[in-house]
């Protein structure tokens, strides 16, 4: 069993920040990447950010030099922080994980519950 748990949404301001996080927990042997979608009303998921278990990352265009996404092998932990924020970022933010459950298994990928964004004046 895994479970991935977001927190850490909520309202904000235009121009405002935001820190989301997301931590796996459960039967892990390896966590390959992580990282964040998000979906708006009326739009089809896209993907944010990711970031691999050597910390590569990778930004979506319209979020690049506005959120940084950062990662806690340790804790099993990723993390988004958005600055800059505009009211098009309003969406439910969702975090993934690849990761294999055994040493022999293939990567699968497993997914948050899902944390609302809303910036707004």
């Amino acid at each position: 069993q895994v479970q991935l748990v977001e927190s850490g949404g909520g309202l904000v301001q235009p121009g405002g920040s935001l820190s989301l996080s997301c931590a796996a927990s459960g039967n892990i042997y390896r966590i390959n990447d992580m990282g964040w979608y998000r979906q708006a009303p009326g739009k089809e998921r896209e993907l944010v950010a990711l970031i691999g278990s050597t910390g590569t990352t990778n930004y979506a265009d319209s979020v690049n030099g506005r959120f940084a996404i950062s990662r806690d092998n340790a804790r099993n932990t990723i993390y988004l922080q958005m600055s800059s924020l505009k009211p098009d970022d309003t969406a439910v933010y969702y975090c993934y994980a690849d990761l294999n459950i055994r040493s022999w298994s293939t990567s699968g990928r497993w997914w948050g519950q899902g944390t609302q964004v809303t910036v707004s004046s």
